[in-house]
């Protein structure tokens, strides 16, 4: 199998089955957490709007969901930066925290400003668990099944939504929006089993000077000691602020790492206009309420087997040429939504969005997480994730443009769909690594 195309000097561990699947296991959870987190707005959308108490517009509720993709970006830039300098298990914890209490904070909030103060707050944490997640699962993966394991890993975050659209369909009639909100503050709960469980990065401690602690670890996690001698010193190199910026922009890289964040801004405007607006868009094309988070639902768990499946996929063909073409049918499918047809023709497109949406960046954000050398990895994937906010905050917000300025609902779709087109071609375009 091909695996991620990678650098010669990345940490090549060979980790016992067992310790990666409890990493994996681990990594998993916590982004199903930040899944539910982002992916709740989707839900709460129609119920926010008919809330005869706020009495918002689009255009608020808008801005009110990218107020988490705001922090988001913060937290992307900053936090995961700290991820590479302080160590990666205790900055997910953190971030896990953080995010979880913000949702009491949101869901008890007496007006929409501290509604947004309260979802800003918790895309701090939401940026850097992202990247300390991926760090953690691409280290503790074997290289022939790096796409998977990562794709496997991300979709937690589909597995996420979709358990918030679920919770939505049970619970929006009856409870009302706030407790939907409430519930995303259960991942406190696990937070004993991440501090026992979760092993720190190798390479972080390796990085730190922290020699004995990596043997002590690898030793626990049934890793041989002479896996550790054989490392490049490169690989481990002394993690710094400005090592990490000359792995990202250096000459060699800096044309790929423009094309990847191009193609994560398109990517991810798909991703959260659509999981933003979707209920609401189906809603328009003559379905009631239950329906269209059904057609979330579909949406999000399509992402999440064909996530997996793409990583497979990619493992064996490479995931550029898999990223790509994944786009283009995620494209061609939420360009078909915009022609009603038959319920059943519906679903299925949904499920081929979903697949060619969230599907697809899950491989792609573990193409960049294994672009970079373990030094700068949690750091550059924060960055792509960070820049990725953009896209986010986008589309939700042109979504609640089309929405406020009553154009043809299908102008949504081709919206949506060319800007999976655009990040096809930035992948397209970007040189392989060492290329």
């Amino acid at each position: 199998m091909a695996a991620i195309s990678e650098s010669p000097h990345a940490l090549a561990l060979d980790p016992p089955a067992r310790t990666t699947r409890r990493v994996l296991a681990l990594c998993f959870l916590t982004i199903v957490t930040e899944g539910y987190d982002i992916g709740v707005m989707g839900t709460i959308v129609p119920s926010m709007l008919a809330d005869p108490v706020w009495k918002l517009t689009p255009i608020e509720v808008g801005a009110m969901s990218s107020a988490a993709l705001f922090g988001t970006l913060f937290g992307s830039y900053f936090i995961s930066v700290l991820t590479d300098l302080i160590g990666r298990k205790r900055l997910l914890i953190a971030c896990v925290t953080l995010f979880s209490l913000s949702m009491l904070g949101a869901a008890i909030a007496p007006s929409p400003f501290i509604f947004s103060v309260m979802r800003f707050i918790g895309g701090l944490g939401l940026g850097g668990v992202i990247s300390a997640a991926a760090a953690l699962t691409v280290e503790y993966s074997p290289a022939a099944r790096r796409n998977l394991n990562f794709a496997i890993m991300y979709s937690g975050y589909a597995i996420g939504a979709l358990v918030s659209a679920v919770i939505g369909i049970a619970f929006l009639g009856s409870h009302g929006w706030r407790f939907v909100v409430a519930l995303g503050a259960l991942p406190l709960l696990g937070l004993p089993l991440l501090v026992k469980m979760l092993p720190e990065s190798l390479a972080y401690l390796m990085a730190s000077g922290k020699r004995r602690e990596a043997d002590q670890l690898a030793q626990r996690l049934g890793l041989s000691l002479a896996s550790l001698d054989s490392v490049p010193a490169e690989a481990t190199a002394k993690p710094s602020l400005g090592v990490v910026l000359r792995e990202v922009f250096s000459h060699g890289n800096a044309w790929s790492t423009l094309c990847l964040w191009v193609a994560q801004i398109a990517a991810v405007l798909v991703i959260y206009g659509l999981g933003t607006w979707l209920p609401q868009l189906m809603r328009k094309l003559g379905y009631d309420l239950g329906s269209s988070l059904s057609f979330l639902a579909i949406f999000m768990l399509s992402s999440a087997i064909g996530g997996i499946l793409i990583g497979r996929v990619g493992d064996r063909l490479g995931p550029r040429k898999t990223i790509v073409g994944g786009y283009m049918i995620g494209a061609l499918a939420i360009c078909g939504l915009a022609v009603k047809g038959s319920e059943l023709t519906n679903y299925v497109l949904v499920a081929l969005a979903g697949l060619g949406s969230i599907g697809v960046a899950m491989v792609q954000l573990g193409y960049i997480a294994s672009f970079y050398r373990p030094f700068a990895r949690a750091s550059a994937t924060g960055w792509a994730v960070g820049i990725g906010r953009v896209g986010a905050m986008a589309g939700p917000m042109l979504g609640a443009w089309f929405a406020s300025s009553h154009l043809d609902v299908r102008l949504n779709f081709v919206a949506f769909a060319v800007s999976g087109l655009v990040a096809a071609l930035a992948i397209a375009v970007c040189r392989p690594r060492n290329a």
